[in-house]
Order: C-alpha cells, then sequence, then structure tokens
C-alpha cells in the first residue's frame, strides 16, 4: 500500500493549483513531518523535510529559446520547482481538511536568498529536490533550505522564504 505522504502526479495536482507549463513537481517521494506545537492549519514543523522529483524533457516549452543550442533548465524554475516542493511541508496537516480549505490553500514565494547553481540541469535530467523547514516566522511564514541533487551531484541550492496560507 502506498504511503499517505508518497504522492504521484495525480496527488501533486489535486494540492498545487498550478498547471502546465509551471506544474514543476512530478512526484513527491516522502514527507517527513514533525509536528508543530500550536497545530495550526497549515502548519509545519521546524525539522520537516520534503523530497520531490522533476522529470526534465526536452518537450518543455522553455528549451525552445533557452538555449536552442545547449538546453538547459532556466534557474529561477529550478527555485521555482524548489519552492512548489517545499509547499509540501505542510500537506501532513492538510489531510482531511475540507475541499474549500485546499482550494483556498496558497503558497507563495516571499523571497530567495543564498542561491547557488552549480551544474546545469538539462533534457533527460531526474531533478531530486530536497528541502527542510528551518524555521518559522509566525504563523505563516516559513524558511526553507532547498538542495537540488541530479544522479547526486548538488546543481542548486538555496534558502527559499514562503507564506503558506489558506485564503479566506
Amino acid at each position: 500500500m502506498e504511503s499517505p505522504f508518497r504522492l504521484d502526479i495525480e496527488k501533486v495536482r489535486r494540492f498545487l493549483p498550478h498547471r502546465a507549463p509551471f506544474l514543476l513537481v512530478d512526484r513527491i517521494l516522502e514527507i517527513q513531518p514533525v509536528p508543530h506545537p500550536e497545530g495550526v492549519i497549515p502548519s509545519a514543523g521546524v525539522g520537516t523535510r520534503v523530497i520531490g522529483i522533476k522529470n526534465v524533457t526536452y518537450n518543455e516549452p522553455f528549451f525552445q529559446g533557452h538555449f536552442p543550442e545547449f538546453s538547459i533548465m532556466p534557474g529561477v524554475l529550478i527555485l521555482e520547482a524548489m519552492a512548489q516542493v517545499a509547499s509540501f511541508a505542510v500537506y501532513p496537516s492538510l489531510q482531511g481538511a475540507s475541499e474549500q480549505t485546499l482550494k483556498n490553500f496558497r503558497c507563495i514565494l516571499a523571497g530567495v536568498d543564498s542561491a547557488r547553481f552549480r551544474k546545469p540541469v538539462v533534457p533527460g535530467d531526474t531533478l531530486r529536490i530536497e528541502v527542510e523547514v528551518k524555521q518559522c516566522r509566525g504563523a505563516k511564514l516559513y524558511v526553507f533550505q532547498s538542495l537540488a541533487t541530479v544522479d547526486g551531484q548538488k546543481v542548486a541550492e538555496a534558502e527559499i522564504l514562503a507564506s503558506l496560507t489558506v485564503q479566506n
């Protein structure tokens, strides 16, 4: 039986509001939750970890112009994929939430610090993204340490700040 925190593309699509070409997560491999003491929804405790996958294919629309002779995934899209994976840190706390709550869930990118790109990501690569909640500032602003690898080699890292809220 599938673990409740191992999510295929259909479960990813139900949780994230993004659609092609901006849905940049194909699978969530695992979520290791740490309970948040207040139990506020959405919530994720410091130390919660999420691992997600983005399969990079030549059919992605950005490869037509970035760059035709040497196709590489734009760094800004790697950062966006990191933020999308990070939003799953609150997934366990939203289990059993109403359809309306899930519909109103938002992950808004608030900042990126210390971004470094180590190697190009090219068609055919499987981008493995690991994020960990490093800090919760108030009930809504989260700081994530993010790492992206391809075949075990670091390709990018960044500190992602995101507002995770349920809009009324």
